[in-house]
């Protein structure tokens, strides 16, 4: 772990405030937590970057541009709209005194940048580069992906996962949203939700995942038909043949933030699902079907604030920066540059299969 970081963060809208809630709540959880320097907030706006700076205890607040001038920071977090996330991050990368970014996801909106972001990882930067898949890092999905490594579970047959909001059934929400439906791969629900379900599929099944087809559905007359309020894709692992289907979807009544996620294999099956966030369920025929209680617990480092109290999204965002900034990796899986990439290739195969049609 270092000792100490100065960090700017680069976007001061809503996620940005989840991350300054994940920085201070570190110290709660790590007694081994670096010093922290919040030196500066950047943002187009100069009401809102100031704003946010007052309350949320940043030292400056300055417009984007101004950030690659500053030799005073060591960690930078991407915070901003999503095509300015490729862009800022090839910047970032060039600067000597950077030496940890941050990336929120989706890492790129095109072909162009993912073959970007494929030059820069083969340059092999001296730096720490992590997207923002933090579903990874919850608790119970720690504990059942490494349960699914152990091969109890056999060879993969078949799997699903689905990730649900309904908020966009609204038209309030779509004219306060604008921005979010953009054609895909730019925005819209694959680019959006579809990559924490294509992160999830890449760390249980591997790296060779690939895209059959994908059909958009769910059309709304506001809404361009290229932005995709729901899609449903149909996934193959070539390693084994077996072949999966994933929802995204804005448009799912009766859902808040749901995401599951069921695998089934030669010897059993594994299943999760946020709507039951502390555990996670496996069939093994000599077992039967079993509920594995996991809550809070992050061991070795942490059960704060004990090992039994629900666990939840901030939580996992939390742990994420933990691994960032260089703590003990244990189990979890560091969702890096890399990861990224692989998670991009795949929201661009849905994009080119659903703009062919």
């Amino acid at each position: 772990m270092i000792n100490h970081t100065k960090i700017a963060f680069l976007g001061a809208g809503g996620i940005a405030k989840s991350h300054a809630y994940a920085l201070d709540a570190l110290k709660y959880y790590y007694p081994d937590t670096p010093k922290m320097t919040k030196a500066l907030v950047a943002s187009p706006t100069p009401q809102s970057r100031e704003n946010f700076a007052a309350r949320f205890g940043f030292e400056d607040a300055i417009p984007p541009e101004e950030v690659w001038q500053r030799e005073d920071i060591d960690t930078l977090y991407i915070l901003g709209t999503n095509e300015t996330h490729t862009p800022q991050l090839l910047k970032a990368a060039e600067m000597k005194n950077i030496r940890r970014i941050y990336v929120e996801k989706p890492l790129a909106i095109s072909k162009e940048e993912i073959h970007q972001l494929e030059m820069l990882a083969q340059s092999e930067p001296d730096k720490v580069i992590m997207v923002g898949f933090q579903f990874l890092q919850k608790s119970a999905i720690r504990q059942a992906l490494s349960h699914w490594r152990s091969g109890a579970f056999g060879e993969l047959i078949h799997f699903r996962a689905d990730y649900l909001h309904s908020s966009y059934l609204d038209p309030a929400y779509r004219q306060k949203h604008p921005d979010r439906l953009q054609p895909i791969p730019q925005q819209g629900v694959v680019a959006d939700m579809g990559v924490h379900i294509f992160s999830l599929l890449t760390a249980f099944l591997g790296e060779s995942l690939r895209v059959r087809d994908a059909v958009i559905s769910g059309q709304v007359d506001d809404v361009d038909p290229h932005s995709d309020l729901c899609t449903t894709i149909l996934l193959e692992e070539p390693t084994s043949g077996a072949v999966g289907t994933m929802v995204a979807s804005r448009i799912s009544q009766g859902t808040g933030d749901l995401l599951t996620l069921e695998l089934r294999g030669t010897k059993g099956a594994l299943l999760y699902s946020t709507a039951q966030p502390d555990f996670y369920e496996t069939y093994l025929p000599e077992l039967g079907w079993q509920r594995h209680e996991v809550m809070s617990n992050y061991p070795p480092v942490s059960t704060f604030p004990s090992h039994y109290t629900p666990s939840g999204w901030l939580r996992a965002l939390v742990h994420n920066h933990y691994l960032f900034l260089g703590g003990e990796q244990g189990v979890s899986i560091i969702p890096d540059l890399q990861h990224g990439i692989i998670v991009q290739h795949l929201v661009q195969q849905v994009a080119d299969i659903v703009l062919e049609k």
